[in-house]
């Protein structure tokens, strides 16, 4: 057995088995490998996402979070290669990294011959260039999500540095930038940040409780679109 099946037969072992634990000298026996390849199995998987736990203990042992997961997907090969394609122009924004972390956890879960293919396909599909330059900083990401309360270090067009807190509320997007959308408490109005433009940023402890439109903003509204998830 390769390493790609096995690591789909690992989840699927400690699926069906779910909540009791599996040591990692049983999965060793299991899958005919040493104890040390069975961890670090286990590692890359924790790495890629997949709620694995390690539960101390001599009855203890690894665990999945059956709640936390997807069974096999019917995904073809050619859907999971689209998926790494669309993460190419996710570089730079709030969602490269869960992006990344949910094709990880889908290919994962993906049958042996599928995800095998998968990866085959992949192989065969090359790109030029790296997608939108703008990068987003973590924390800025995080407050977003969170609802915090941020306090950046701004540089405007001209170069013209500033230190302001803002209530961030979401996100604008294109093919070159990213933009913090976020009220202003030094202009006192909503304003859009050029996420390349900031300096400095500190999460701080305040809870924002703004909401936005794209109408409240300058904009056209045929311009800007909604993401969705249907």
């Amino acid at each position: 057995m390769n390493r790609t099946d096995r690591l789909y037969a690992l989840v699927e072992e400690l699926r069906a088995v779910s909540p009791r634990p599996r040591s990692a000298r049983w999965l060793a026996a299991r899958f005919e490998v040493s104890s040390r390849t069975i961890e670090r199995d286990l590692g890359a998987l924790q790495e890629a996402g997949v709620p694995i736990w390690a539960e101390p203990g001599r009855t203890g042992g690894y665990t999945l979070d059956r709640a936390r997961t997807l069974p096999p997907v019917n995904l073809t090969p050619a859907e999971a290669v689209a998926m790494a394609v669309a993460l190419h122009r996710l570089a730079g924004t709030p969602f490269a990294g869960p992006g990344g972390t949910a094709l990880r956890k889908l290919v994962a879960v993906l049958p042996a011959a599928e995800a095998a293919e998968a990866h085959r396909l992949a192989g065969r599909v090359h790109l030029v260039g790296d997608g939108p330059a703008t990068p987003v900083p973590a924390i800025v990401a995080d407050a977003v999500s969170a609802r915090r309360v941020l306090r950046i270090g701004y540089a405007d067009r001209d170069g013209a540095g500033s230190v302001r807190d803002v209530e961030p509320v979401g996100y604008l997007g294109n093919h070159r930038h990213w933009y913090l959308v976020a009220w202003c408490r030094l202009r006192g109005e909503l304003r859009c940040f050029r996420t390349d433009r900031i300096r400095m940023v500190r999460a701080l402890s305040e809870v924002v409780s703004r909401e936005w439109r794209p109408s409240d903003l300058d904009i056209p509204h045929e311009r800007v679109r909604s993401v969705s998830l249907v």
